[in-house]
Order: structure tokens, then C-alpha cells, then sequence
């Protein structure tokens, strides 16, 4: 996730540039402080996600007092590999450094992460219908995923910003605190959308995951994400969960306190004094999110 790696961006990393720059086949959605384009018979979604983006842009750019570029495509399973070589329909990502690919239809990745729901106590169950029940009653996880639109474009703006991001998934946990907070201050509503979906992750333990460790993730980064999404989910669920963690602790401030901090262009020869650094001058959640892993 580096600008030396060719901006490896979000939820994910880099990929070679997608060989579609015309958007012909697509619809334009004017008005946005961004190009927005989306496959047909998608603008209610498109509309949607992008107002959303649209919004938070505004809010985060006023805090960190800096506005990314961007184009955001909005695409169904048929659009997708004509815009991108990434292989997993669903997960939001760029193809380059400022297009930013989300699904526009429920799909077979997040369907993955639906549980069984008589293997779980009651008081999950609840939790997980409250906030994924679709209007048919059945149990989607598209309002988890159709915020992760924010996560991504915390992404542009620490690669945009010129941040120093010491580890790969301290760009990962970045945008997590940039979600959780934008959505407690601006959009709390969607806090349960947000918030149960980690904690249902994480309560299924880590049975079938190859990696769980911070070091993993650090190591095999592209591996993780490219061939063991799931895995990779999962760590995304300990990332949003600690964020959570970071934000009720500190409020609003922290990712303001976060971005300065990352400004800094110096290294950290092991987590132990990253942890440490981000402890004095974030706030101790922080260390301990590291330490505690």
C-alpha cells in the first residue's frame, strides 16, 4: 500500500492499470466533486454511493485540510472485468491510483461472510437481522459493504496527503478510524451496519484462516487479499473493531491527531516502538490495539 509500490491501494493493493479508460458502456452521474460512473439500471445504487462519498469528502476534507482526485465506478458483475483485472467481485478497490471500483449487486463474496444463523446465540442473531434484513426479509451483508466506499477513500487521501505509513496494514487500520469516525459524528445511524458486521467476523474465531498475526499481514499483504479473501476480511474485522475501540476513547479528534502523527517521515524498526509512538502522540488505545493483537 505504498506509493513506491505503485499506489497498492485499498481494501487491497495494485493491480495493473485496467485497459478500459473509455466509459462508454457506462452512466454519468454529474454533480459530485468527483466523476461518477455506473453500469445501467444502477443509478439508485450509484446515487446513493456516491452521495454518500460525496458527503464525507466534504467533512473529512474540511479536517484534514486536503481534497483528493478521484473516479468512482459503480459496476455489476458483467461491467466489472471490463474495468478492472481485479478477480473478486465485491470488494471495493482501486485499479490504479485514483479509480476506485465498487459493486453495484449483492454478490457471492459478501454472501460468504453470511453465517449460519442457528450456530449463533440469540442475542448475535438479533444483532445481525436489525442490521442486514433486507427488504424481503432475507440477510444481506450489502449495507456493511456499501460503506466501505469511505474506507477506500481514506485510502486516496493518505496517498494524495503524502502520509509515511510505517506498515501496510497501518494504512488499512488509517481508513478504518477515518470510516468509524466520519460515520459516528455525521451518519450514527449506520453505526449498527458498521459495527456488527466485524464483531460477527471476529466471533467465528479463526478456524480455516492461514494467517492471523499482525507479522502475517505485513508479509504476505498481496497474498492475503488476492488469494484468501475471507482472510483477509477477517483482519479487516479486527482492523474496523479496533478502530471502533480508538474512536469511543478519543472521539472526533483522533484522526486528525492520526494524520499529523503520519506525517512524519521517519521508520520504526518493530512494532514495539510504532506501538509507542502512537500511543504518545495518537492516543494509548492505539499501542494497545498493537501490543494486543
Amino acid at each position: 500500500m505504498y506509493k513506491q509500490l505503485l499506489f497498492a491501494m485499498a481494501f487491497l493493493f495494485q493491480l495493473l492499470p485496467s485497459k478500459a479508460q473509455d466509459y462508454s458502456r457506462l452512466q454519468q452521474i454529474k454533480g459530485h466533486p468527483f466523476p461518477v460512473y455506473h453500469s445501467n439500471g444502477q443509478t439508485n445504487r450509484a446515487v446513493n454511493i456516491s452521495g454518500r462519498c460525496a458527503d464525507a469528502m466534504a467533512y473529512i476534507s474540511r479536517s484534514l485540510k486536503t481534497k483528493p482526485r478521484f473516479t468512482l465506478l459503480v459496476l455489476t458483475q458483467e461491467d466489472w472485468p471490463h474495468f478492472t483485472k481485479f478477480p473478486v467481485y465485491g470488494m471495493p478497490h482501486y485499479n490504479d491510483d485514483s479509480t476506485l471500483v465498487v459493486a453495484a449487486e449483492d454478490n457471492a463474496f459478501w454472501k460468504s461472510f453470511i453465517p449460519k444463523m442457528d450456530q449463533l446465540p440469540e442475542t448475535m442473531r438479533q444483532k445481525i437481522r436489525q442490521a442486514y434484513s433486507s427488504a424481503g426479509g432475507e440477510i444481506s451483508m450489502a449495507p456493511f459493504f456499501d460503506l466501505l466506499v469511505l474506507h477506500e477513500l481514506g485510502h486516496a487521501f493518505h496517498f494524495q496527503g503524502g502520509l509515511n505509513m510505517p506498515r501496510k496494514w497501518m494504512g488499512e487500520l488509517f481508513c478504518n478510524v477515518l470510516l468509524h469516525t466520519y460515520i459516528a459524528e455525521k451518519d450514527p445511524a449506520y453505526l449498527p451496519a458498521l459495527t456488527v458486521f466485524p464483531e460477527m467476523v471476529i466471533g467465528g474465531g479463526t478456524d480455516g484462516y492461514r494467517y492471523t498475526s499482525l507479522l502475517d499481514l505485513e508479509a504476505y499483504y498481496d497474498e492475503i487479499g488476492m488469494n484468501h479473501p475471507n482472510n483477509y476480511g477477517w483482519y479487516q474485522s479486527r482492523l474496523h473493531a479496533g478502530a471502533k475501540t480508538i474512536y469511543d476513547a478519543a472521539g472526533a479528534g483522533v484522526l486528525d491527531k492520526l494524520w499529523k502523527s503520519l506525517l512524519v517521515k521517519s521508520g520504526f524498526p518493530d512494532d514495539k516502538s510504532l506501538a509507542a509512538y502512537l500511543g504518545k502522540n495518537v492516543h494509548p488505545k492505539m499501542a494497545e490495539l498493537i501490543l494486543n493483537w
